[in-house]
C-alpha cells in the first residue's frame, strides 16, 4: 500500500500503487464491516482472537491485518496488532469521530459509477452519469450524504459556531443553504441560544436535518425551507448565511447568479460563511483539496474545485467586499468569511 520511489532511476512503483488503489479501498471497507479496528481496541490483538471476535477465519484476519499494517492503519509486534492514533480516533465505533458511516456516501453508486465512466467525463468536460449527475432534483444520494457525513462535518461545524459566537455574537437569524444533515446551522443554534435556523434543501433531505435538530434540542428554533436553492424565495435580513459544500457543484456563471440572490437576503454587516475544498492557486496543492476537482468532473455537469481568487471574484461580482480565507483545523476544507 505504501511505496518508496527509488532515487536510482525510473520505477514502476507509482504505477502499481495507483492501479492497485481499489485494493486499499476494499481492504479498509472490509475492516470496517468486520469491526476489526473496534475489536483491536477491545483487546483482541492476534489473528486467532480477531477471527473469533470478527466471525472470520484466522487466515483471513492475518492477511487483512498484515495488509492494513503495510498501509499504515495498524502496527504489528510479533503476532499482535495495535491501532495507530489515527485508526483509534477515526475507525473505532466507540469514538465520537468514527468515520465508518461515511463509506455509505463516499462509496455510493453515483460516485463509483462516475469514476467508472471517467474517460467519457474527460472527453465531455462533465459527468456522463445522467444529464445532471448527482445534481438531479431530489437525488436520493443526498439523503445518504445527510445520514452518513455528520462525523466528518462535526468538527468544522463546531469551529464555525465558535467563530460566529466570537465575531457575530448578536446573530439571531441564520440561513443554512443546502443544509443536508443540518449540522452547521445546528451547531450555531447550540452555541447561541437566541439564534433561529432556517434549513433549505430538498424535502427528503430535510427529514434528516429535522431529526438531527430535534436530537440536539433546538427543534423549536429550527425551520425548514424545502425546494431548490435557486427557486425558493429567501427571506431578508439574515445575520449569517451558510454556504457549506455547495458552490463547487456549479459553473462560475451559476455561482455568480446565486450569490446575487444571497447578497439581497443578507443584512448589512452580515456574514456569508462558505466551506469548500479550496486548493492553492497552483491547483495542485494541498493534494486532498486539489484532487477534489476530479470528483466534480465525474459527478456534476460543470462543478470544480475553485481557488480562492475565483471565489473572491465571485463575491465581489455580487457586490460584496473583501473575503478572507482560513484553514479549518483537522479538516481537508477551508472557510471563506465574507462580510456585506
Amino acid at each position: 500500500m505504501t511505496t518508496t520511489k527509488s532515487t536510482e532511476g525510473p520505477s514502476p512503483a507509482l504505477f502499481f500503487q495507483t492501479v492497485n488503489g481499489h485494493m486499499r479501498t476494499a481492504a479498509l471497507k472490509s475492516a470496517i464491516e468486520l469491526e476489526l479496528f473496534s475489536a483491536i481496541a477491545e483487546g483482541h490483538h492476534t489473528p486467532k482472537a480477531l477471527a473469533q471476535r470478527c466471525e472470520g477465519s484466522e487466515r483471513g484476519l492475518r492477511m487483512l491485518g498484515d495488509y492494513l499494517t503495510v498501509g499504515g492503519f495498524l502496527t504489528k509486534q510479533g503476532e499482535e496488532y495495535q491501532l495507530t492514533p489515527d485508526s483509534e480516533l477515526f475507525l473505532t465505533k466507540t469514538s465520537p469521530a468514527y468515520l465508518g458511516p461515511t463509506l455509505n456516501f463516499m462509496l455510493s453508486s453515483p460516485l463509483v459509477e462516475g469514476f467508472k465512466q471517467l474517460t467519457g467525463a474527460v472527453k465531455k468536460g462533465g459527468t456522463v452519469v445522467g444529464e445532471k449527475g448527482t445534481l438531479a432534483p431530489e437525488h436520493p444520494d443526498w439523503v445518504t450524504f445527510a445520514r452518513s457525513m455528520v462525523p466528518l462535518m462535526k468538527g468544522p461545524a463546531e469551529w464555525i459556531a465558535s467563530w460566529v459566537k466570537e465575531n457575530a455574537p448578536d446573530t439571531r437569524k441564520v440561513l443554512d443553504v443546502a443544509a443536508g444533515h443540518g449540522v452547521f446551522g445546528i451547531e450555531i443554534a447550540r452555541t447561541l441560544s437566541e439564534a433561529d435556523i432556517t434549513a433549505q434543501d430538498w424535502p427528503n433531505v430535510l427529514t434528516v436535518a429535522r431529526e438531527n435538530a430535534q436530537a440536539a434540542g433546538i427543534g423549536k428554533r429550527f425551520h425548514e425551507l424545502p425546494g431548490s436553492a435557486f427557486d425558493v424565495e429567501f427571506e431578508k435580513d439574515y445575520d449569517v448565511i451558510l454556504l457549506t459544500n455547495f458552490l463547487h457543484h456549479f459553473d462560475v456563471a451559476t455561482c455568480d447568479t446565486f450569490l446575487n440572490k444571497v447578497y439581497g437576503s443578507l443584512k448589512a454587516g452580515g456574514f456569508v460563511i462558505t466551506v469548500e475544498f479550496i486548493p492553492n492557486e497552483d491547483r495542485i496543492s494541498p493534494a486532498a483539496m486539489a484532487e477534489f476537482c476530479l470528483i466534480m468532473l465525474a459527478t456534476t455537469p460543470a462543478g470544480d474545485a475553485y481557488v480562492f481568487s475565483e471565489y473572491d471574484r465571485m463575491f465581489r461580482h455580487a457586490g460584496f467586499g473583501e473575503s478572507i480565507m482560513q484553514d479549518i483545523p483537522a479538516s481537508n476544507e477551508r472557510v471563506i468569511i465574507t462580510k456585506k
